[in-house]
């Protein structure tokens, strides 16, 4: 009977050894560098041309360099890494770079929040869509994933950074936007 209370106690050690290996390490969400875009979607649009219907964001970058952003919140740490995207955008015009943010979240009054979020940070370019909590099919959002933001061009993904809740902090977001030289070449 001792013997068993002992492998037993091993199994539940490694458990819980490796729970915790898990829980502290980085999370893998979307597609990572290197590998295709997943392809079209069709989030509904909150701002841009399209706002008020679903419309493929994906499609209407084509193979121009694009910034997506896969969020759970709409928080002040997601707004400024939004902001600072869109003023990226906008530097890189010429190229024809296109960002834009998922907010995969089926709250009620979401599009009326993210319609306040544009006009508060001014953004221009990038633009605001809602899809289902899961993200879109085929793209792998973890659902451990706060925030997951993709760059890409001609379709392959360049870097991918992914933050679990708490874990986008300026130093971060920083990161993030100096990555955009990697697709805006």
């Amino acid at each position: 009977m001792l013997r068993y209370g002992i492998c037993a106690a091993m199994v539940l050690g490694c458990v819980v050894m490796l729970t915790s290996v898990q829980a502290g390490g980085a999370v893998k969400s979307g597609p990572q560098a290197g590998q295709e875009v997943p392809g079209p979607f069709h989030p509904l649009n909150v701002t841009g041309a399209s706002a008020g219907k679903k419309n493929c964001l994906y499609c209407a970058n084509g193979g121009n360099p694009v910034a997506v952003v896969f969020a759970r919140e709409a928080t002040p740490e997601v707004a400024t890494l939004l902001k600072q995207l869109d003023e990226a955008t906008l530097k890189n015009a010429k190229i024809e770079m296109g960002s834009y943010a998922v907010f995969c979240n089926d709250k009620d009054g979401l599009d009326k929040q993210l319609t306040k979020l544009a006009a508060d940070q001014k953004l221009t370019k990038l633009i605001l869509s809602i899809d289902n909590p899961a993200g879109p099919k085929g793209y792998e959002i973890s659902k451990d994933a706060e925030v997951t933001v993709v760059l890409y061009t001609n379709f392959e993904v360049k870097a991918n950074h992914s933050f679990r809740k708490g874990e986008l902090t300026p130093a971060s977001i920083t990161k993030v936007v100096a990555d955009v030289a990697k697709i805006a070449k």
